[in-house]
Order: C-alpha cells, then structure tokens, then sequence
C-alpha cells in the first residue's frame, strides 16, 4: 500500500512517531503540486491548515483532509473525502477521529496502515478537540477571576485528573489561535462555548 502525505514538520514528526504496518510506504510531500506525482497512490492525506479545494475537488482517489471546524457538508467534497484533526499533538494520539461519508474506505485504508480510528459525528471540532477546548477555557475562566495563577491551574489539573498537560500548557501545545477559532465558531450555535475575554486578550497582544 502506498499513501502519500503532504504535511509540514512538525505533522511529519508526529507521523512518523506512530507504528504503521510493514507493507505500507508513506512519502511525504511540501506543496499540492507535488500530488500529481503520485496518482496511483491508495490514499492521500493533506494536514496543511490553508486547504486548495478546487484542486482537493480534482483528486478521486480516498484522501484525508485536516478541517477541524469545517464539516463534509460545508466544504461540498465528494464521497472519497474524509476529515481527521492535524493540530499539533492530534496526529500523534492512538485513536484518530474520523469524520466521513464512507466508513468501508476509512476501514480499508486506516486498517490498511495499522492505525486506529473512530468515526464521529461530521460536526465542528469533533468530540476531543471541543472537550479539551472547553477544558482550557474553563481555565481561562478560573484565571480570569483571579482565582489562581496558570501554573497553579496546571499543576491541581494534572494532579487531580490525571491529564497529559495542564490546560494553559495544551492551549500552548495546540496553539491558544486554535482552540479560540473553534470556540468562537462553536459560540455561533451555543452559548456555552463563549471564549473567555483573558484568551481574546492574549491572542490580541501577541
């Protein structure tokens, strides 16, 4: 099996962290350009955040596109499209979410690499990216009112829950530009996604 990906470095370093079977060949690419090399590819997977989807629309073969908050239904792709998360640290996770409108493609070519998979709901954000999203502005909440420091914050989450990372060290992790854009698009439906101002404030000030 041969799947090509075009991803940056850090994606790639992340990638190439995970075991794969042993009949599978995985070449990275840098640029879109550089796809049409390989047509007769089993998969393609494209992690680059700017998406070409009038080239993406060209492509007929089973790919994997990165669109956190962009749904199948927004973007208008065919059937061959499916959507993973590629924010940093995702693509590294024993479990990959998977958005599509064809499950037996996902199963041939995920199980096809030896990666692990669930498929979810075609929605924003998927299920872990909005639970760590919520998580970490619940923090900024907490700091917004003084409460307590962000180290401090940190330290009690991971020792009280058992979490990888304290949330202001996932927002750093994930990119805090990130987990705000998911916010606000989530806010749009439902108030409780409401970013808080501390993480405006910061974004502005960068």
């Amino acid at each position: 099996m041969q799947i090509v990906i075009l991803a940056n470095a850090e994606q790639k370093k992340e990638l190439l962290s995970k075991s794969k079977n042993e009949n599978v060949n995985i070449e990275y690419v840098n640029e879109y350009e550089e796809l049409t090399n390989y047509t007769n590819a089993d998969a393609l997977f494209i992690f680059q955040d700017e998406l070409n989807i009038p080239y993406i629309s060209l492509i007929t073969q089973p790919l994997f596109i990165h669109s956190v908050i962009a749904t199948l239904d927004d973007l208008n792709l065919g059937n061959n499209v499916s959507r993973v998360n590629a924010w940093p640290t995702f693509l590294q996770r024993n479990l990959w979410e998977v958005s599509t409108k064809d499950k037996v493609l996902v199963k041939n070519i995920l199980e096809g690499v030896g990666w692990k998979y669930l498929v979810t709901p075609d929605e924003p954000g998927f299920i872990a990216a909005r639970i760590i999203a919520m998580i970490i502005n619940e923090a900024y909440f907490t700091y917004e009112e003084k409460i307590s420091t962000k180290e401090e914050i940190d330290a009690a989450m991971k020792l009280g829950t058992n979490y990888p990372y304290g949330p202001f060290e996932w927002a750093q992790k994930i990119r805090l530009q990130n987990i705000y854009n998911l916010l606000n698009a989530l806010h749009k439906k439902d108030e409780r996604y409401m970013p808080a101002l501390t993480i405006e404030r910061e974004l502005t000030s960068i």
